[in-house]
């Protein structure tokens, strides 16, 4: 696609393009992080359950906690990925960064886990 502000790639738009993208993203970051990998797994089985129940609202609660919780994991990946492809060496200053990232990412898990285990206890 056309970087409009480089002036680089192919002309035209393809949403269909950036749904690709999106979903190979995704993908990638299911099969090769762990730790994206099992919560959605677990979050699937949650919301699952609450569709079962007819739970709409705790369900979109889920959803909403559980997209919010992966995009700051795969967030916290691909900034870890960049800070170690740009400075292999220990650096104090990636260092920082990277645990930054990690505290963005712990945040987003600690909402969800909160959410989750709501969830849980109020099934049983």
């Amino acid at each position: 696609m056309r970087n409009k502000f480089l002036g680089t790639g192919e002309p035209g738009y393809h949403p269909m393009r950036k749904v690709k993208v999106c979903l190979s993203g995704l993908r990638y970051a299911v099969l090769y992080d762990f730790s994206v990998a099992y919560k959605v797994v677990l979050s699937l089985i949650i919301l699952a359950i609450c569709l079962y129940f007819r739970q709409r609202i705790d369900f979109l609660f889920v959803l909403a906690a559980t997209g919010f919780m992966l995009m700051a994991e795969m967030f916290n990946t691909a900034i870890e990925t960049l800070c170690d492809f740009v400075e292999e060496r220990q650096n104090p200053k990636i260092g920082v960064i990277k645990d930054i990232a990690a505290a963005a990412a712990g945040l987003g898990i600690l909402v969800w886990f909160i959410v989750v285990l709501v969830e849980i206890s109020r099934a049983f």
